[in-house]
């Protein structure tokens, strides 16, 4: 997946009084009219990126927040206000929709996120920071005011948060909980595919929001109803996976139908709900994600698998 970083090590431990030094890494997020786009040097031939560094943005070097390190390398955020009011909050397009004529250290381009996201990229710890980074970024950018009273937030002095100088409202990062399901017939050995109606064109696993006052396992078996009609039991954890492109953090289930096994498919939301075979299961194009780790396990091992040591 994504997190598998092994050996490195993601250190997300917020520390204000870490200073930026000329070789640590900036990530740049700008919003445009095409979305938002990362700031990244890329060779197109080896697949290879990497982001700009300290020395190379001093003119900004004063807005930078820590984020994170993985390994030695220490990664810092440019403040979402700041990024756009550089290098524009809708700058210049081709009619291509590339950014026209920046100032920008040699090399370097703002990439779509749309484009990051299409294949592999090295090193995935990079990929992954990128990821952790969009979330801080979306976090960072929509709590700029208090939401109580309108002031103007403030970092707070000693954890990852942000804190109203005025009424002392105090806002942390934002992690949306949702469930990706392996519905499983075990007498048939087959799974529950889907594809999404809009947006993701690859095969899926049924998924969904944890609702307020619901438990995991209780969301599990709603969004199965919801979503093709059908009733589960012995609900088993198998994995979890940070999702920073959504802000998510994604709980990975299985369970057993039980009872009638036609699909009712939720036509508002899915365009495709099928049961599947292990070797009929085609796999997304990147595996990185959750999802896909699900359906491959059940690829290679069928319904076995899934209730394994693995879990």
């Amino acid at each position: 997946m994504l997190q598998d970083i092994t050996p490195l090590e993601l250190k997300n431990h917020y520390d204000p009084t870490i200073k930026h030094k000329d070789d640590d890494f900036v990530i740049v997020f700008i919003n445009t009219s095409q979305g938002k786009r990362l700031l990244l040097k890329s060779d197109t031939e080896l697949k290879t990126i990497t982001f700009p560094k300290v020395v190379d943005l001093k003119e900004v070097n004063e807005a930078l927040t820590y984020l994170f390190s993985i390994g030695k390398e220490r990664f810092f955020l440019l403040k979402p206000e700041i990024a756009d009011s550089t290098y524009g909050a809708d700058v210049a397009t081709d009619l291509d929709g590339n950014i026209k004529n920046l100032n920008l250290p040699d090399g370097f381009e703002f990439c779509s996120m749309m484009t990051f996201r299409k294949e592999y990229l090295k090193p995935q710890h990079y990929v992954y920071a990128a990821y952790t980074a969009f979330h801080l970024h979306e976090w960072y950018q929509v709590t700029r005011f208090c939401g109580r009273c309108g002031t103007l937030n403030e970092d707070h002095k000693t954890e990852r948060a942000r804190i109203c100088p005025k009424c002392g409202n105090i806002i942390y990062p934002r992690i949306n909980p949702a469930v990706i399901i392996g519905v499983t017939d075990k007498e048939t050995n087959r799974l529950i595919l889907t594809k999404y109606r809009t947006g993701f064109a690859h095969n899926a696993l049924v998924a969904g929001f944890t609702e307020i006052g619901e438990t995991l396992e209780e969301t599990v078996k709603r969004e199965v109803m919801e979503e093709v009609g059908l009733s589960v039991s012995n609900v088993r954890y198998y994995k979890s996976q940070p999702w920073g492109i959504a802000s998510d953090i994604l709980a990975g289930f299985f369970c057993d139908v039980s009872g009638e096994k036609e699909i009712q498919m939720d036509t508002s939301e899915l365009k495709y709900a099928e049961w599947v075979a292990p070797c009929d299961i085609e796999l997304q194009p990147l595996d990185y994600s959750l999802t896909n780790e699900m359906m491959r396990l059940f690829k290679e091992k069928g319904y076995e698998g899934t209730i394994g040591d693995s879990q």
